[in-house]
């Protein structure tokens, strides 16, 4: 598979789900698309056939707010049909606004109340390594879903326990939900924090999907201890006008914002091939 087509595919999918919606999360779905394209196009040993193998990888999205963009992934991996991907946030849908377990499938874990995933996610690798298993968990966390407390209590129980099939993917894309994160509370230097915590844990470039993949290689060789990607983002990634615009963590738009979102939509849709 083009992992960066397969990237483009999610972007395009993602923009149309909320632009059908109206509003919704758009800049942190859009920041994790290039992780997304190389977990489901390169990584996981997961199919929609195996959804609930219990020796699957398992994929725990921490930052649930970041629901559309794992939605178009999993539509894209055949999960579900294209009109299910637009049920999003409807009411009576089985596609919530943050991921549930229990309506969508694929969904590994149910998550959105911030900081609690990360803890999920560190059960279930430690459910695993009791089991002896050799499958991996990836969490997928926000800078921002850092200022909780219990994240630094799961990472530091992580590295205890040598859950070395933990893979965390820190979505480093500078924002929350009220600005910067420097401003807000300032995170400091998330690489050291992580090594200072038992981590072995490095930068990349996200996105950059060769860079992701390689990172996500290099941390299946560790042993003995977790692994922390910092994925360095921007907000908004891949759309001219969400990154550029401030305050793009949910986004109801006004009618330039609604031009500018077709235009984009547009413009993906030539990319990747599809008649709109």
């Amino acid at each position: 598979m083009n992992t960066q087509k397969f990237a483009d595919q999610i972007r395009y999918y993602t923009m149309r789900e909320l632009d059908n919606l109206g509003f919704g999360h758009f800049g942190g779905s859009l920041s994790i698309v290039e992780t997304l394209a190389v977990l489901y196009g390169k990584v996981l040993n997961v199919t929609p056939e195996r959804k609930d193998d219990p020796n699957r990888d398992y994929v725990v999205l921490s930052k649930g707010h970041a629901g559309p963009a794992l939605y178009a992934t999993l539509f894209l991996k055949g999960y579900f049909d294209e009109a299910f991907l637009y049920s999003l946030n409807q009411n009576g849908t089985n596609l919530p606004s943050h991921p549930d377990r229990v309506k969508t499938p694929g969904i590994d874990m149910t998550t959105g109340s911030l900081g609690q995933g990360i803890s999920a996610a560190t059960g279930i690798a430690k459910g695993n390594q009791l089991l002896g298993k050799a499958n991996y968990t990836f969490a997928i966390v926000g800078d921002g879903e850092l200022n909780e407390g219990q994240c630094w209590e799961a990472f530091q129980f992580a590295a205890h326990q040598k859950l070395d099939h933990l893979i965390v993917l820190i979505d480093d894309n500078k924002k929350q939900l009220d600005g910067y994160t420097s401003a807000i509370c300032n995170p400091f230097d998330l690489v050291g924090k992580m090594q200072a915590f038992g981590f072995k844990s490095w930068r990349v470039a996200g996105g950059d999907v060769d860079a992701i993949e390689a990172a996500i290689e290099q941390a299946k060789q560790t042993v003995d201890k977790p692994t922390a990607i910092v994925l360095d983002t921007i907000k908004g990634q891949g759309i001219p006008y969400f990154e550029a615009l401030l305050d793009n963590h949910h986004v109801r738009p006004d009618e330039a914002g609604k031009v500018a979102i077709k235009e984009a939509i547009e413009v993906l849709a030539e990319k990747i091939g599809v008649t709109q």
